[in-house]
């Protein structure tokens, strides 16, 4: 795998820390800015309604970039955006950061997951994704518990000055790894006509409820550890580290697996996460069988995701320099509709186990979605071999990149 995907990981990372790490900072930027505590948890809901518009637009607009100089524009700017955030005394101009850092977050995804994918044969690309991808994974283990003592012995400033300071070293690894290719994009109108395409539609549909489902949990995991399980609330960062490390080896044994056999990846993880959200849901009350599942479900959660955004970037191969801002779409829509379902759900009085039943409803929708996609187009449009051979003749050095015969 070429270091360069791993340098766009790192900036995942960063980038991942900063959308997740507010959690457990809400309470001191209310205090410490003299508003509210559900004023500033909007600062959370304005990152996510930020990545869902950013991904598409933020892509178009960066679209004839070479891929190198549209990282770096969007990476320079996320750091920025955190200074000028870590500077202000003002709530209005913190919201109008978070927004900023999301435009520049989605726009930064959606070009590294077509630089990752563009850097490797075809039969790696799905192992590429899970690199990129697993960035996310290592916020939610180290990135985000950091953000939170830093926040609690610091100040919340401190949060984000660490991941402005983090997004540095990925700032110059970018700048020396990634090759300053241009891609050969077609017209903007033909790539948004790819949206017509009832397949892709529903690859992201599939997409968005998977990633639901495995927010709507994941947001509520510390009630349901505590208000069901019984346990103590030290418990909960161990827990909410034990399904990062369970995301994180579904990261490293997926993408070794998803390039070979991804059907079978993407049908056995949907189904298998289907049914462990309804096992959570039942069992939650005993304590082991609560550990042996958060893991489960986080291996399963980021172990098939990358897949299913590997299954976008191909499905979307109409739309080469929107396909990533797609993926990245759907994601975030997930992510948001998520959390609001299991809020919904526990503030309708249908208790504390309320959100893992709705990640279970949520992934049973997302397979049968996938079960009556069956007939379209297969994973690999061409053989591996022949992909390899097309890999084998694509030319880098500044020049455009052509996978094509």
């Amino acid at each position: 795998m070429p270091f360069a995907v791993y340098v766009l990981g790192l900036a995942v990372f960063a980038q991942g820390t900063s959308e997740f790490m507010l959690s457990g900072l809400v309470p001191g930027i209310a205090a410490d800015l003299g508003v509210s505590v559900p004023a500033a948890g909007l600062l959370t809901s304005a990152f996510a309604v930020g990545m869902v518009v950013g991904a598409p637009s933020m892509t178009l607009a960066a679209r004839r970039w070479p891929r190198r100089r549209g990282l770096l524009v969007f990476l320079c700017a996320f750091v920025a955006v955190h200074v000028a955030g870590a500077l202000t005394g003002s709530y209005a101009v913190l919201l109008a950061t978070r927004v900023a850092a999301a435009l520049a977050n989605a726009g930064f995804w959606a070009v590294a997951l077509a630089a990752a994918t563009a850097l490797v044969p075809p039969e790696s690309r799905a192992r590429a994704t899970s690199v990129v991808v697993g960035g996310v994974t290592v916020a939610c283990v180290a990135g985000v518990p950091a953000g939170a003592l830093l926040g609690g012995q610091f100040g919340w400033r401190a949060a984000f000055w660490a991941v402005a300071a983090v997004s540095v070293p990925a700032v110059v690894a970018v700048a020396r790894t990634v090759p300053d290719d241009r891609p050969a994009a077609p017209s903007a109108r033909g790539e948004l006509r790819a949206l017509a395409d009832r397949g892709l539609l529903r690859v992201l549909a599939v997409n968005a409820l998977f990633q639901g489902a495995t927010f709507c949990s994941f947001t509520y995991l510390a009630t349901l550890v505590t208000e069901v399980t019984g346990l103590a609330s030290e418990w909960v960062p161990g827990m909410l580290a034990l399904f990062g490390a369970g995301s994180f080896a579904g990261v490293v044994i997926a993408g070794r697996v998803a390039d070979r056999h991804p059907g079978a990846l993407i049908a056995v993880g949907m189904s298998s996460a289907a049914i462990g959200w309804a096992v959570l849901a039942l069992a939650a009350g005993n304590v082991a069988a609560t550990v042996a599942l958060v893991f489960a479900q986080g291996m399963l959660a980021f172990g098939t995701g990358p897949a299913l955004i590997a299954r976008v970037l191909a499905r979307g191969a109409a739309a080469p320099t929107l396909a990533g801002g797609y993926a990245t779409a759907a994601f975030n829509v997930g992510g948001a509709v998520g959390p609001w379902l299991g809020g919904a759900a526990i503030g309708a009085g249908l208790g504390y186990r309320s959100p893992v039943w709705a990640s279970a409803v949520l992934m049973a929708l997302a397979v049968t979605l996938a079960a009556t996609s069956a007939g379209t187009p297969p994973w690999r449009t061409r053989s591996a071999r022949a992909g390899s051979r097309a890999y084998g003749r694509a030319r880098w050095g500044g020049r455009t990149s052509r996978t094509g015969p």
